[in-house]
């Protein structure tokens, strides 16, 4: 069910996690797999071209003095060709485990202007997304390494470089790193956006139970059912629906924020024949960590759904996947949108940072946060989701919580780490993500989620 496909380079994030109902902060972890139906969108579907890569002609300036020459590992790519149309680009390789050292750039020619962008870096994972190790997802066999997709938008040409760090200069026999084996350009066309059927894009309250919480029906029928979107509730509304599914106490005050508007799957046009049909549940969410996709600040927020996409058949199809592996998603304009399936209610386990996918839930923010700012939207519309999906499990957006390693290249497996309530991808594993710009802007986002709980 894999192809291979393309994505960044630099240190980014990912991944997702889902429950069959609310479990009360604290309960025990447990693993389950249960059946999921098989809901069809009306138009989609997209493709993915998987292009091999060859060793190119050393570049002038690294042809510097015979120990350079006889040191430096040679790079790997394409040079410049046409292509069938595409929106997202990525590069892969074989073995998950296996760091790529160095830098990755891409140009892409405009679809009908037949104009070329400058070299764009794409940023490199290196391991830090993804299934925990020892999960099944992680031992599949068809999970590859990859770096973070970037948004080009349609294009029809395309080149990309593989560059290995360079050995040290003051270490005359120093080597550079090799580039790992199977480098394989990725272009992914996300297909068109689905078409809404009159009268169900926004669900009654029985429809957004169905998208909530019945994805295990096996009859086929809530796939017609799901709306396309959620809509808001107000706090009481939201108290009152969820307060039993929350498993609180009688007379415990719920703290529970008002339910944002949500685009579900069905809204932003997930093909569900490319994800696996089950769905594996974790024991709780005690914890959100938030990423930025990395897939570069180039896009309109009517373009968002065929990044979801592009980024969704990137994760399946090229990095071999289960699903998407982020829990939700938030576009520059602040809408919020459903990510790996298994409903938004319950605690789905996703692929967003490794070493701690269990008990918490990834929310990536459409964009690139390095050097840029994260829109004001984009934040608040951060505070409202965990505000409501955190109250759900009784967490407190300004506290701490324990989670327990599943290993990584900040905690080794089996400790036992106390994170803030709402983190950062970099707080639980070494990296980048989610940007210096949005990571300062997480404590505004705390303080304003305990607040829409009601704290």
């Amino acid at each position: 069910m894999r192809a291979f496909l393309a994505s960044s380079i630099g240190v980014t994030c990912a991944a997702v996690l889902v429950l069959p109902s609310a479990v009360p902060a604290g309960a025990a972890p447990d693993t389950r797999t249960v059946p999921a139906e098989s809901a069809e969108p009306v138009d989609v579907p997209g493709s993915t071209q998987s292009l091999p890569m060859r060793t190119l002609p050393t570049p002038s300036d690294r042809a510097t003095g015979e120990t350079a020459r006889a040191a430096a590992a040679p790079d790997q790519g394409l040079p410049e060709r046409e292509v069938r149309p595409f929106s997202l680009v990525g590069v892969v390789w074989d073995d998950a485990d296996t760091e790529l050292h160095g830098t990755v750039q891409v140009r892409t020619r405009a679809t009908g202007t037949g104009e070329w962008s400058q070299w764009q870096d794409l940023e490199t994972h290196n391991a830090e997304h993804g299934a925990d190790p020892g999960t099944a997802e992680r031992e599949s066999g068809a999970v590859r390494g990859s770096t973070a997709p970037l948004w080009v938008g349609d294009s029809d040409g395309v080149a990309v470089r593989v560059r290995p760090e360079p050995p040290d200069p003051q270490d005359r026999t120093a080597r550079a790193v090799p580039l790992p084996g199977g480098l394989r350009l990725e272009l992914v066309d996300p297909g068109k956006d689905p078409q809404q059927v009159p009268g169900t894009d926004a669900g009654t309250e029985e429809d957004v139970q169905d998208a909530a919480g019945a994805r295990t029906a096996e009859d086929g029928r809530t796939a017609s059912l799901t709306p396309s979107v959620l809509p808001a509730l107000g706090k009481a509304e939201s108290e009152v629906r969820y307060e039993a599914e929350a498993g609180l106490v009688p007379g415990a005050r719920p703290y529970i924020g008002p339910r944002p508007r949500i685009v579900t799957r069905k809204g932003w046009g997930a093909d569900e024949k490319l994800r696996e049909r089950k769905f594996v549940y974790t024991g709780t969410v005690k914890a959100a960590f938030i990423h930025h996709s990395a897939t570069g600040n180039n896009y309109t927020c009517s373009q968002a759904a065929s990044v979801l996409r592009g980024i969704y058949r990137y994760h399946v199809k090229s990095s071999g996947w289960r699903d998407i592996g982020y829990n939700f998603a938030v576009d520059r304009c602040g809408n919020i949108y459903e990510g790996r399936a298994g409903g938004v209610t319950k605690a789905v386990l996703g692929a967003h940072t490794l070493g701690f996918n269990a008990n918490s839930m990834g929310i990536a923010v459409l964009g690139t946060f390095t050097r840029s700012n994260p829109p004001a939207a984009a934040v608040n519309a951060v505070a409202k989701l965990t505000a409501w999906k955190l109250g759900l499990f009784g967490a407190d957006p300004r506290g701490k919580a324990t989670l327990v390693s599943g290993g990584g290249n900040k905690y080794k497996k089996g400790k036992k780490v106390k994170l803030n309530v709402i983190s950062g991808h970099r707080d639980g594993f070494a990296t980048e993500c989610p940007g210096a710009r949005l990571y300062k802007k997480l404590g505004s986002a705390r303080s304003s989620s305990a607040k829409l709980q009601g704290r």
